[in-house]
């Protein structure tokens, strides 16, 4: 048997830049066990596989190589990507239902794609005793300035060069088990064309530094409205492979353009 796979650089104005994801159109959804199997085989960091429903509307999911996740931002655009360039060109807008809630992706113009995600705005996190510190010591640079919290632990610096010059993400994952979390955001102001940076990190979901994260910008659009009084925000998160978002604060949605390049055309054979 044989699934059709499409690897797609997400955020991306070039291939090899942005965050891939590879993409398997099914006519239903294989065991679970076996789509973790195929997505630990692609080792990227998210793989997703979507069914279709009726015109226009898809059951879509999302995997690492080590679990099924609740949400991810770049591999949805991929899969819209895959939609409205390779398998049905008419469609000028998406649905997927999720395991966290219907998400809408539309075409926009200048290679643009443009999908409304479900805004996760952070609140201060109360750390114990020494715990900023411990952050500073696995990323091996000076503690955070604040801390705060949502679906993942974010670290606010306040120079930009911090973010950029972090090596990789050191011991984070046994001081964010500590408390909780298995995913942490770092970001701080931009520097010139950008409103802020950021990185992030999920090594317990093997995923040691994801490229461009969608999901962490559903935290970090909201934290950075409020700071900068702007709705609207140009994004560069800064990993080795970089990518640029703009972000749009809409409430309880926050709403994400990129672009993405196709890479890859393949066969999966099992």
């Amino acid at each position: 048997m044989s699934h059709e796979l499409w690897q797609i650089d997400a955020f991306a104005d070039d291939p090899l830049e942005g965050n891939p994801a590879a993409v398997v159109p099914l006519p239903e959804f294989l065991d679970t066990g076996l789509m973790q199997k195929i997505a630990r085989e692609n080792n990227l960091a998210e793989t997703a596989f979507f069914v279709k429903t009726r015109k226009g509307h898809y059951d879509l999911r999302w995997f690492t190589p080590e679990a099924e996740v609740d949400l991810c931002g770049h591999a949805t655009l991929a899969s819209a990507y895959v939609l409205f360039e390779e398998l049905d060109t008419g469609l000028d807008s998406i649905t997927f239902a999720t395991r966290s809630g219907e998400l809408v992706v539309s075409r926009g113009e200048d290679g643009l794609n443009i999908m409304s995600l479900p805004a996760d705005p952070p609140h201060a996190f109360a750390a114990p005793a020494g715990f900023a510190e411990k952050v500073g010591e696995a990323l091996g640079v000076t503690p955070p300035q604040a801390l705060y919290s949502a679906r993942y632990l974010l670290g606010l610096w306040d120079d930009p060069a911090v973010i950029r010059n972090i090596k990789d993400c050191g011991d984070i994952a046994h001081v964010l088990r500590s408390q909780g979390f298995w995913g942490m955001i770092i970001t701080a102001p931009g520097d010139g064309r950008y409103d802020f940076v950021s990185r992030f990190f999920a090594p317990d979901k093997g995923v040691p530094e994801d490229p461009v994260t969608g999901s962490a910008h559903c935290l970090l659009t909201p934290f950075w409205a409020q700071r900068l009084g702007k709705k609207t925000l140009q994004a560069r998160q800064v990993s080795p492979r970089g990518g640029n978002l703009i972000c749009t604060d809409d409430g309880d949605r926050t709403v994400i353009a990129g672009r993405c390049s196709l890479y890859l055309k393949g066969e999966i054979w099992l």
